[in-house]
């Protein structure tokens, strides 16, 4: 998926810039990207521990990692 617009206007929280992160999807605006939350989850820190140890992540943040990995997971192989 490349129209990072249209991306970003479905996942308000979920911000891509070509000069952060190597235009990675990030949590608004702050280099904490997406595969960063879901990387910490993977291995095992509970969304309590990612709070405490990133305070300017907020607890809708999840949600709107987890909407945005699903959509992009669906896009990639929906078209197989």
């Amino acid at each position: 998926m490349r129209d990072n617009k249209a991306v970003t206007a479905m996942h308000e929280r979920i911000t891509i810039e070509a000069d952060k992160r190597d235009g990675k999807p990030c949590i608004r605006g702050m280099r904490i990207t997406v595969n960063d939350v879901l990387g910490w989850l993977a291995h095992g820190m509970t969304e309590q521990e990612i709070l405490e140890e990133h305070p300017g992540i907020e607890k809708d943040d999840f949600a709107a990692v987890y909407a945005f990995a699903a959509d992009m997971t669906d896009a990639a192989y929906s078209r197989r």
